[in-house]
């Protein structure tokens, strides 16, 4: 947190993105927020490579249906990847209040663009037992900021929306945790190693198989009201995982290949909060885990498991 001596009450409400999809599979009142990816590719409902999870069971692919199919909490689909922390809307615990959130995202001084993004790993987490998390890493880290042409980094909208709310808001519990991930399941324990590294090489295939289609809008719908030309791909408030209370459409329109928008997107680009010190430092400084995979090789010993080469 930005200041944990001022923050009295720890809380759940976010800014982030909804993963949540319905699915036979899953709880029959979850709903679908993003129509990209189908997350029970990733995850292993038939319980062959993980031997248990916490109670919670999958927190995505429409959740956990409950007796008889699931015997984990039933639950709807409360997949996500968070962008900023608010914790509470209580500015007397360290939070800000809720109001002042949205008056903020709806008069459009944050700008969000069309929200396209792609899967970029498959990783168990530092947790003993680990979280099993779906990375959305920006590749490259560190962008080409004197080639005007050159393409934006995979996933670049994240991070120029974590940077422009954490430029913007400050608060004692402010915080993003970690890495932009979506974690669908707690308390993972595998079978046996040899099952562990079966089930990383089935994420592996199914995260090539998406970053060779590349990053797609989570909703590419538009609102029948605002016709064809509307994004629909947006964030979200969420109270907390299985409470959302606001959407925020895109106010930051696509193409992104201007002179002037090429400005102000590689000016939010070009610094990265860090943790440790706890102050935005220029992405030149900052320390970058590489990851040099080649494509027949899955590291299931490392944290990372499951790590993509960079897209060509």
């Amino acid at each position: 947190m930005l200041e944990p001596e001022k923050s009295k009450v720890d809380g759940l409400a976010f800014i982030g993105l909804s993963l949540s999809r319905a699915s036979i599979l899953g709880h029959p009142g979850s709903i679908t927020h993003q129509d990209a990816f189908d997350l029970n590719e990733v995850m292993d409902r038939d319980y062959e490579h993980i031997f248990s999870t916490d109670d919670s069971g999958w927190l995505a692919g429409g959740g956990e249906p409950g007796a008889p199919k699931s015997y984990k909490l039933a639950a709807k689909d409360s997949a996500h990847v968070e962008i900023m922390r608010i914790g509470n809307y209580n500015p007397l615990w360290g939070g800000i209040n809720e109001d002042e959130i949205v008056k903020v995202l709806k008069s459009g001084k944050i700008l969000i663009p069309q929200i396209e993004v792609v899967p970029t790993a498959v990783v168990s987490s530092w947790h003993h037992p680990p979280e099993i998390e779906i990375r959305f890493d920006m590749i490259p880290s560190k962008p080409d900021f004197k080639n005007e042409s050159a393409e934006l980094p995979v996933n670049w909208a994240l991070r120029f929306i974590h940077n422009q709310l954490f430029h913007h808001f400050k608060f004692p519990s402010r915080f993003c945790p970690g890495a932009f991930h979506s974690t669908i399941t707690r308390k993972a324990e595998f079978r046996s190693k040899q099952a562990e590294k079966s089930y990383f090489e089935k994420c592996y295939e199914v995260v090539q198989k998406w970053r060779g289609k590349g990053p797609q809008p989570l909703n590419s719908v538009p609102e029948e009201s605002a016709g064809v030309d509307s994004y629909t791909s947006g964030v979200w408030l969420f109270r907390d995982r299985e409470n959302i209370t606001n959407f925020f459409p895109p106010n930051f329109l696509p193409p992104y290949d201007t002179p002037e928008k090429r400005e102000i997107i590689n000016n939010f680009l070009k610094d990265e909060w860090c943790e440790k010190d706890m102050k935005f430092k220029p992405v030149t400084e900052m320390k970058v885990k590489e990851f040099d995979i080649s494509d027949d090789e899955v590291p299931v010993s490392s944290p990372w498991c499951c790590m993509m080469p960079p897209l060509q």
